[in-house]
């Protein structure tokens, strides 16, 4: 990774701290000022998404179980969401192309859970999904240039592949053990369906803003 993605967290770019204040003010708003049934309806399910309400893929990026899994999330994205607005930029089209990034790969996330649980009722909520793209897109800036590293170079392959184990641990092994859960099942779907989107669309994304 270069210098520059190495920076410490407290010197994250400002889009990612206006998006973790954004995702942390919308849980206290969640946890304290809108009615528990707006809540129930715009969370991610299979059933929403059948009924046509294709906005719960992105009001449920917003919506977290509880304060530690929005400060988990949050930590999540400082860790990885920083290197990639480094390497997009702060100007306006930089801005615009994370934050439409942040979307992306919620939103795919989304899907890929939705798809899993097509036949049942289970929900989920919460950012990971998003922050897990760019965790993918992060796997990528560590060759220590401004090139992209290639899919199969060794960092893009263990962190792919250290991504799979820890959610097949805690997703399908040791279930509700993951931190900031609060027991509750990890939406280990979501997780790997961002984390792919991610990795396959950094290129594209930076190439659309002029940035490749």
């Amino acid at each position: 990774m270069t210098s520059e993605a190495r920076e410490p967290v407290f010197q994250a770019p400002w889009p990612v701290l206006a998006l973790i204040g954004a995702i942390l003010v919308a849980y206290f708003a969640q946890a304290h000022l809108v009615p528990a049934g707006w809540v129930e309806g715009h969370v991610l399910s299979a059933q929403a998404v059948r009924a046509g309400r294709y906005e719960v893929l992105f009001t449920s990026l917003f919506l977290h179980g509880g304060w530690a899994h929005a400060l988990v999330n949050a930590g999540f994205g400082l860790a990885f969401a920083s290197p990639v607005a480094r390497r997009m930029g702060v100007d306006l089209k930089g801005v615009a192309g994370f934050f439409a990034f942040y979307l992306l790969c919620g939103a795919i996330s989304g899907l890929a859970f939705v798809a899993a649980h097509w036949n049942d009722e289970a929900a989920a909520v919460g950012a990971s999904g998003a922050f897990a793209g760019f965790m993918g897109a992060t796997s990528r800036l560590m060759s220590g240039g401004w090139d992209l590293a290639p899919f199969r170079s060794r960092p893009v392959v263990s962190m792919a592949l250290s991504w799979i184990i820890i959610n097949v641990i805690f997703g399908l092994v040791f279930v509700g053990w993951a931190p900031g859960s609060g027991g509750a099942p990890m939406a280990w779907e979501a997780h790997l369906g961002g984390y792919f989107a991610g990795l396959l669309l950094l290129g594209p994304m930076l190439r659309l803003m002029g940035r490749n």
